[in-house]
């Protein structure tokens, strides 16, 4: 179990790094459109072109890296005999790594 359980976290971390991209337009959507209209972040000020662009166009993107993420982990959690719950918790903080690093990063 806790080599699966490894093999699954190093997975992950190697997703991680494309999945920089998609975790930044994600960002982008929420901080310009419902976070901003909640008041919770700024809105870029440049930004008026809508929100239906960015589906259009990131969104078969960020689809697409669900997908791969998915079916990646689910081969790879078959192989894993421990606990599901624990497995899934270990690759969703294992996919945010790289991205975590880089706020911390960006904040030195």
């Amino acid at each position: 179990m806790r080599k699966w359980l490894m093999v699954g976290a190093g997975l992950n971390l190697v997703l991680g790094v494309p999945g920089l991209v998609p975790v930044w337009m994600v960002w982008y959507l929420l901080s310009n459109w419902p976070l901003a209209e909640l008041g919770w972040t700024q809105g870029e000020p440049t930004e008026n072109d809508g929100v239906w662009p960015w589906f259009v166009v990131f969104g078969p993107f960020v689809l697409l890296f669900a997908l791969v993420w998915w079916f990646a982990n689910r081969s790879v959690r078959r192989r894993d005999g421990g606990s599901g719950a624990l497995y899934w918790s270990v690759a969703v903080a294992a996919v945010f790594t790289p991205t975590a690093a880089l706020i911390v990063a960006g904040a030195l």
